[in-house]
């Protein structure tokens, strides 16, 4: 029997499912075995309420043991949040919120940004701007776009870095982080997916050198960098079909 590690964490849009969409069928299964055999955590930037739709919604109506999703930890909005299951529900152990004056800041320069770039659309499904409380997201296109649509939108990341830096030039007190195929996340300086590994380390008692880390965005401009920087073993994938793949292998 293969050797897991401890404990193994997912970003969650494009490694675990498509962009803002439930987990397909196939990595429900091999993420359900994964959960019976080892710790694991999703750390990503989407809301808890994202989390819900796309992976514990699933996961719940799939019938997972209760001593499986207790397994389970949850940290949306890069880090920013923590939850852990506790007696059938989810408990919140922290929440590291942007001020009032910090999320106006952040809002007002991602605006005025994207439309100096350029990159502020007419056509979009959804909100293009979100106070998520612990962190702010652009999402260029809505947070509904279809998953085609996003990833024609910016193929090699371009428009996002150059959102991303001009943002953080005007914010340096803060995170500014490109986040999922056209989105860019702000966060308290000093808190992103590191910050939340960390986190998994103290409440979990596991090594960050036990654990693994896969995710779609380990260049130096993804949101899952922090992760690699920080010296967490990691597993680079192109697609939840690529992080499926590469799980059965680590089940076999």
């Amino acid at each position: 029997m293969t050797q897991l590690p401890r404990l193994v964490a997912f970003d969650l849009d494009d490694t675990l499912a498509p962009s803002k969409s439930p987990v397909e069928p196939r990595m429900l299964d091999v993420f359900s075995r994964l959960l019976e055999r080892t710790t694991v955590a999703v750390i990503s930037g989407g809301n808890f309420e994202q989390f819900e739709m796309q992976l514990v919604a699933r996961l719940e109506q799939a019938g997972l043991r209760e001593t499986a999703l207790e397994e389970l930890h949850l940290l949306p909005t890069c880090g920013t949040r923590y939850e852990r299951r506790d007696a059938g529900a989810w408990r919140t152990v922290y929440r590291e919120h942007l001020t009032q004056a910090e999320r106006d800041a952040a809002l007002t320069a991602l605006r005025e940004e994207a439309e100096r770039l350029g990159l502020w659309e007419a056509e979009t499904w959804g909100e293009i701007l979100e106070d998520r409380g612990s962190q702010v997201t652009f999402s260029a296109l809505g947070q509904r776009a279809p998953v085609e649509v996003k990833q024609a939108w910016d193929p090699d990341g371009a428009k996002k870095n150059a959102l991303r830096a001009a943002v953080a030039a005007r914010l340096p007190e803060l995170e500014v982080r490109s986040g999922g195929s056209t989105s860019v996340d702000i966060t308290r300086r000093g808190i992103d997916k590191a910050y939340g590994m960390r986190k998994l380390a103290e409440q979990t008692g596991i090594g960050l050198d036990e654990m693994l880390f896969v995710g779609d965005r380990l260049d130096p401009d993804g949101n899952d960098y922090p992760v690699k920087a920080l010296g967490v073993p990691c597993q680079a994938v192109d697609g939840w079909e690529d992080t499926a793949d590469f799980l059965e292998r680590l089940l076999a």
